[in-house]
């Protein structure tokens, strides 16, 4: 499944806009990479973003990407989640959010949910410094892992 074609031109006007706001070039390299993780709903790593580009840019390199995602980051338009230990995913919906982990097959979708949203900061975290932001990761089996009736995870 793909981000609605309407949305992911949404987001594409904020990639042009925010490179002409920090006095960025829109190179191709940038905007196929922007695209790539725009019209994704499943959270890639800069590697996955780095194999579909290369596909329609041979020319592109896995640092290209790299530093693109950092570029996109900086400027708001992706967040990088940490779902999987050590691993790096990146999220062109910048919306309010969290995440749920399918364990097994390790697919994450987006949770949208109020309570969440909502959570107090422990007083006991409080007294360690300031929170800046809070996300919540939930970890789980999918509908279709389970339907499957893995033993694995």
């Amino acid at each position: 499944m793909r981000v609605p074609k309407q949305e992911v031109e949404i987001r594409m006007e904020r990639l042009a806009e925010v490179c002409r706001r920090r006095g960025l070039k829109l190179t191709h390299q940038r905007t196929e990479i922007f695209r790539e993780l725009a019209g994704s709903l499943d959270h890639p790593d800069a590697e996955t973003i780095h194999q579909r580009v290369h596909r329609r840019i041979p020319a592109v390199s896995l640092d290209t990407v790299y530093r693109t995602l950092g570029v996109l980051e900086r400027g708001g338009l992706v967040r990088k989640t940490e779902v999987h230990s050590g691993s790096a995913r990146y999220d062109a919906n910048t919306d309010r959010h969290h995440h749920f982990l399918c364990t097994r097959c390790g697919r994450v979708w987006d949770v949208y949910a109020q309570q969440m949203d909502g959570l107090p900061i422990p007083e006991s975290v409080r007294v360690i410094g300031t929170v800046t932001s809070c996300d919540v990761h939930l970890r789980g089996i999918c509908v279709r892992c389970a339907g499957r009736g893995d033993s694995k995870g």
